[in-house]
């Protein structure tokens, strides 16, 4: 019987690469609408998990629940319409493209006329092409790119580079949405302006998220939980207050200095 206040759950997720052990027995459980953050040091196993919830990875053994169905080994595009959504540690986006058709990009996913109406170009293909164009357009209008529609993707700035990568994500519909560093590279005050979207497109869709940070006051300031890795294991589970005193995090990860600021 699913519980349906948790939209996705890892069930003792472990990924073997050869003789190395990168994620052993990883389980989580994700209430509907929170904002939770998988965080520990470099090489810890935290984007390994998130390639495994995503089918990037099959996991050598374990499940991934979501919305109460096992979908551990479909591939990535199969989850994608089911309603999981990722970005990347290092921005993916169709650089000669404009920022427009990066986003209709990920809205074909939805797309419903086949692809010889496309080709064909048949009126029913012509008007759902027209209301892709005006659902992304909406959605740039979301995340603050309107005005830069007509861009080319490539000529962004960087932390306009991340947006549009997350809006490119929401064009396909997500329920559940994995953020990988998303504050990566951006300066105080993008960081500051990247915490308020966030908790905006969570509430805005109905979102689920959960993100991957190095940035520790980003993680702090929005995250409501927190999965710590260390050495591929979870060695703590808990709200930001208990995680920031925790002495295994403290000498896993943020060091006595950043756990205290």
């Amino acid at each position: 019987m699913p519980n349906d206040a948790i939209i996705l759950e890892a069930r003792d997720l472990t990924m073997r690469f050869g003789g190395l052990l990168a994620v052993s027995d990883f389980s989580a459980a994700f209430p509907r609408g929170s904002i939770t953050g998988l965080i520990g040091p470099n090489g810890a196993g935290k984007t390994t998990c998130f390639n495994m919830i995503t089918g990037f990875y099959k996991p050598t053994s374990g499940q991934v629940v979501f919305g109460g169905e096992n979908v551990e080994g479909r591939p990535p595009h199969k989850l994608c319409r089911a309603g999981i959504a990722r970005t990347f540690q290092n921005i993916r986006l169709f650089t000669n493209e404009t920022v427009l058709e990066n986003v209709m990009i990920g809205r074909h996913l939805r797309q419903k006329t086949s692809w010889l109406q496309t080709l064909v170009f048949t009126p029913a293909s012509r008007r759902e092409d027209r209301e892709i164009r005006a659902r992304c357009l909406e959605l740039l209008d979301t995340v603050g790119l309107a005005d830069l529609a007509g861009e080319k993707a490539a000529s962004l700035p960087y932390g306009a580079q991340r947006r549009l990568e997350i809006a490119r994500a929401l064009a396909t519909e997500p329920k559940f949405l994995l953020l990988d560093e998303p504050a990566a590279g951006m300066n105080p005050q993008e960081s500051e302006d990247l915490m308020g979207f966030i908790r905006a497109i969570r509430d805005t869709f109905g979102l689920t998220i959960l993100l991957i940070e190095h940035d520790m006051k980003v993680v702090m300031g929005i995250c409501e939980s927190l999965y710590v890795l260390d050495y591929g294991q979870t060695i703590a589970i808990g709200p930001p207050e208990a995680i920031r005193s925790d002495p295994k995090v403290i000498t896993a990860y943020l060091g006595e200095e950043q756990a205290h600021a």
